[in-house]
């Protein structure tokens, strides 16, 4: 029997040859060679796609839309049948009807992958899949935990994690209760990523394992359909989360919350009344990032973010270029920059970059969080707009706390440099008490 690197030496020596080439090649095989060439997935699986070697007791596909986890869990489970013969094997998901669709009739789910002589029995009235081989699965749903203890289990097969919802937890526990048949019973889990307790306990787990994807991953799907896809939702939490497999959270006592910017999300905007650029200076050159966003006032009196230019690893010369690059792609009527870090040097690298370029300089008074309240309330009112998605800026956004800041990085650059800016065209006077402007 040849080893799966001779099997992907053959696959890529086929899929070198000319398309014409290769249709005359696997027109000349046999049929038992053809079913053969079929039923070597691992030769057309991509590398997410492969179980990890090793000891392991749960393993997770956390991926975006796409990327073939159903796939992979249909091809594990048909492997633990044809290794397994005694082998009973759970299959649980979000619902009953979620199984028998996507699980186990679905075009990449056990039946529709099967090979032609090991084809599976599967009696719909009863649950039960009959293999070949003499293993059986059983299918569970989360919303029947109580299915779920007694029964036990060889192996394991969850999808859609994210998705259980009422039970989800009972039917998890009394899922891992009963597994245990073999010396080495495993559960795969597939699933797009959703912050929710259950699959923050799982990730949490003893002898858990995990592979991570995106969409785009999967070399199989049209490039067509991949870039539509990015266009769209590039960015957003919707496409973070279904195409990038990002696990997106919101973090208690959160001043921005993800569903607040989904909301203001625009894809348009009206003429700009005035444009301004916020800066937040970075305490040293080559450390922090420096904050740099453009907003603007539009002639409907709401304030649209337009860019979000922030850099890091930067002389003050190279931010002070970058700073007067935005303001001047977008035709700002003045920079606003914090003087606490620098002092009159922000200003002067500033205007050595543009001496045209109108600087404001603003002391903080209060902390970080406490001039981001008022600016996070124009979000809760509707009067802010995001031209766009910033990934960066928004996990920034979302990480600032009325504790304090617990997001990405060691301090909210970017978020600060909004705050300056949406100060600056839509509350100054009413923040007079906590920014000093010299």
């Amino acid at each position: 029997m040849s080893t799966r690197a001779e099997d992907a030496d053959i696959l890529a020596r086929l899929l070198a040859l000319p398309r014409f080439e290769r249709v005359k090649v696997i027109a000349r095989m046999t049929e038992p060679q053809r079913r053969e060439l079929a039923s070597r997935w691992w030769m057309w699986a991509h590398e997410g796609q492969a179980w990890p070697e090793g000891e392991w007791r749960v393993w997770m596909i956390r991926a975006g839309r796409g990327f073939g986890k159903t796939r992979a869990g249909a091809e594990w489970v048909m492997h633990i049948a044809r290794t397994q013969p005694d082998a009973l094997i759970a299959l649980v998901g979000s619902t009953v009807e979620d199984v028998r669709r996507v699980m186990v009739e679905g075009p990449a789910g056990v039946m529709g992958i099967a090979r032609l002589d090991e084809r599976p029995r599967w009696r719909s009235a009863a649950g039960e899949i009959d293999f070949a081989s003499g293993a059986r699965g059983f299918v569970f749903s989360a919303e029947a935990p109580e299915k779920l203890r007694g029964p036990q289990h060889h192996a394991a097969w969850c999808d859609e994690l994210g998705k259980w919802r009422a039970g989800g937890d009972a039917a998890w526990d009394n899922l891992m209760l009963g597994l245990r048949l073999g010396s080495t019973p495993r559960t795969l889990v597939t699933t797009t990523p959703r912050p929710v307790k259950l699959m923050r306990r799982v990730m949490a787990m003893d002898g858990f394992t995990e592979t991570r994807g995106r969409t785009r991953d999967n070399p199989h799907l049209p490039a067509s359909f991949v870039a539509a896809m990015v266009a769209d939702y590039a960015g957003t939490r919707l496409g973070r989360q279904e195409l990038e497999g990002e696990m997106i959270d919101d973090l208690l006592g959160a001043l921005w919350t993800r569903s607040m910017i989904e909301q203001c999300r625009v894809t348009a905007m009206p003429g700009m009344a005035r444009v301004v650029v916020g800066v937040d200076p970075p305490a040293s050159a080559g450390g922090d990032a420096c904050g740099i966003v453009c907003v603007g006032l539009g002639e409907d009196g709401k304030a649209y973010v337009l860019e979000d230019a922030s850099a890091g690893g930067l002389s003050p010369e190279g931010w002070a270029a970058t700073v007067a690059a935005c303001a001047r792609r977008h035709r700002a009527d003045r920079v606003v920059a914090e003087r606490n870090q620098g002092g009159d040097m922000v200003r002067s690298v500033l205007i050595a970059a543009n001496s045209t370029l109108p600087v404001r300089l603003v002391h903080a008074s209060k902390g970080k969080s406490a001039r981001a309240e008022p600016v996070a309330a124009l979000y809760e009112v509707g009067k802010v707009r995001h031209v766009g998605a910033y990934p960066a800026l928004e996990d920034e956004m979302c990480g600032l706390t009325i504790a304090g800041y617990h997001g990405p990085g060691g301090s909210p650059d970017r978020a600060d440099a909004l705050v300056w800016a949406l100060t600056e065209l839509m509350l100054r006077r009413a923040a007079g008490a906590a920014v000093r402007v010299v």
